[in-house]
């Protein structure tokens, strides 16, 4: 199934008990997986058979105006099904974890089933497990104080203040040593003791989908990647390194990164292109590792022909057994 198509046409009744407006939570389903591998396009169909609401959990879409080179949803998507968590962030602003779960915490109370759809394992995480994230916004001044030692410091630091989170931290990991050191120094208290789970009361399904064949998986990524270019990917990434410069940390994140090189003139759009594939290709892999490590969610081929009807039927057994 085409990961951006699914379905637009087709009308479905609504099947869920009660509206949005006089709904509790009656549970949670997520749709996951790696990157191209067909999440919304599936979360589109089930979501209109559901009569329910998409919930991104994406960590880029959160961001307004990075559109095309993070495959946020088209209006005609976004009209079609009511999204949520995206856009909801300007570029130069940080959303945080904490920030994240906090609003997807509200739309799951405030719709009976909602899909959460997305790739950004920590996201989901932070929902189906209730993660307990301490909230510290991130201090640009002390982080940049504390980067400038080295990270062999940092971690010798973190092992002296907090060994807890050193040993679930791998010592060349600077983004979790800065967090962790971070949470230490402003709060008092080793981010180990602020840590944990409270997960939530209301019953999830977890579907995953993944390519059992990583050819067919590398098709998708560069049809995809085709798809970017001709939706205006070199424009858009252009117009953002006008208005922002670029410095903006977002630019460097994948696909913004290598077209930014060949706006720079140091590689060809061939290149780009080549690069966007390769690097999104060992993203995809990290993504399965990230998702594959937790048993409860249930493993779907995504280039099954049956794959909606299978999936359906398996949504359908969950949602029976709500009532």
């Amino acid at each position: 199934m085409n990961s951006r198509q699914g379905g637009q046409g087709q009308v479905f009744p609504q099947t869920l008990p009660c509206s949005p407006d006089s709904c509790t939570p009656s549970g949670l389903i997520v749709i996951c997986g790696a990157t191209a591998t067909g999440k919304s396009g599936l979360a589109l169909e089930l979501t209109q058979r559901l009569g329910s609401v998409i919930l991104s959990a994406d960590s880029r879409q959160v961001y307004r105006e990075f559109n095309i080179g993070t495959a946020k949803p088209s209006m005609a998507e976004r009209q079609l099904v009511p999204h949520y968590l995206i856009d909801i962030c300007d570029p130069t602003e940080t959303l945080t974890l904490a920030d994240y779960q906090q609003q997807a915490q509200v739309l799951i109370n405030r719709f009976p089933l909602p899909l959460l759809v997305g790739g950004t394992g920590l996201y989901i995480r932070s929902i189906v497990q209730g993660l307990k994230i301490p909230r510290v916004a991130p201090q640009s001044e002390l982080r940049s104080q504390l980067s400038s030692l080295g990270q062999t410091q940092l971690y010798a630091f973190l092992q002296q203040v907090d060994p807890i989170a050193a040993q679930k931290i791998h010592p060349n990991d600077e983004v979790r040593t800065l967090r962790a050191l971070e949470v230490f120094y402003v709060t008092g208290c080793p981010i180990s003791k602020q840590q944990g789970e409270n997960p939530p009361s209301y019953p999830i399904i977890q579907i995953g989908l993944d390519c059992s064949d990583s050819n067919t998986l590398t098709r998708r990524i560069e049809q995809r990647t085709e798809q970017m270019l001709a939706s205006g990917w070199e424009a858009e990434v252009k117009a953002l390194c006008q208005k922002y410069g670029i410095d903006l940390p977002l630019l460097d994140t994948l696909g913004y990164r290598e077209m930014k090189q060949y706006l720079a003139g140091d590689i060809s759009l061939a290149q780009a292109k080549e690069l966007t594939v390769l690097h999104t290709r060992q993203f995809a892999k990290r993504q399965r590792t990230w998702f594959r490590a937790y048993p409860e969610i249930e493993w779907f081929d995504a280039d099954n022909l049956d794959l909606l009807e299978k999936v359906w039927q398996r949504v359908q057994e969950f949602v029976n057994n709500l009532k």
